[in-house]
């Protein structure tokens, strides 16, 4: 069983050794890929809290927002290899995911595609992954892919949501500070729209027939950041 902490970060080797595949190919290249990932992995308890959610299920995996394919490094260093299927609206994010997955041997049973979650989603059969993404939709959006992530979930299969909530915490407000830097930075192409509360999240899911577990998921980070797991039964 699988000893590493699902409410901290990854720690310094692993860490080490899932952000090497984001070096460049040559010593001159671009590193910013490299320290990006190794800075998440190393302060943020993201990964190890999804990974721990989707350990002993084999149902493929729908990663909504995979950004440059993290969560497909990160299951397969935890050993799960479920197929994957990222998608994210960054194209260029997108390209250099599926360059680097390749590069590392990690495409046979990982797709990339570019989709905008603004204008809707791939089906799906299976788990899925909506990571740090709700709060880049307006409410109708998020309502709709709330109830179709719920109908996408095969027996044994999870829906895992990693999202702010909305509360005028101070944990609040810094998140929606952080991330709307993030956009202007140019980093995240999109401005944060709305951030869910735990009531609406509980009452749709709940409602879709699924039973729903909240943990905190802010690590030593200063965000409100929470884990949601859901599935039936």
């Amino acid at each position: 069983m699988n000893s590493r902490a699902a409410d901290a970060p990854f720690p310094p080797a692993e860490a080490r050794t899932i952000a090497r595949a984001f070096l460049p190919p040559r010593f001159y290249g671009n590193r910013y890929d490299y320290y990006y990932t190794l800075t998440k992995l190393r302060t943020d308890p993201l990964y190890p809290g999804v990974l721990a959610a989707l350990r002993g299920t084999t149902a493929p995996v729908l990663d909504l927002g995979c950004g440059l394919g993290l969560l497909l490094h990160a299951l397969r260093l935890d050993g799960q290899s479920m197929p994957w299927h990222g998608v994210d609206i960054d194209a260029d994010k997108i390209h250099r995911g599926r360059r680097i997955a390749e590069r590392s041997g990690l495409a046979d049973g990982a797709r990339f595609e570019v989709v905008d979650l603004g204008q809707g989603w791939p089906p799906h059969r299976g788990s899925v992954a909506i990571l740090d993404v709700l709060q880049y939709l307006d409410a109708q959006a998020q309502g709709a892919l709330l109830d179709d992530a719920a109908a996408m979930l095969t027996p044994g299969a999870r829906l895992v949501i990693r999202s702010g909530l909305g509360d005028a915490t101070g944990r609040g407000r810094t998140t929606r500070i952080t991330d709307r830097l993030a956009h202007l930075a140019g980093w995240m192409q999109e401005i944060p729209k709305r951030y869910p509360t735990r009531t609406e999240l509980e009452t749709r899911l709940t409602a879709a027939g699924l039973s729903v577990d909240f943990q905190p998921l802010y690590g030593n980070t200063p965000f409100n950041n929470w884990l949601i797991v859901a599935q039936r039964g």
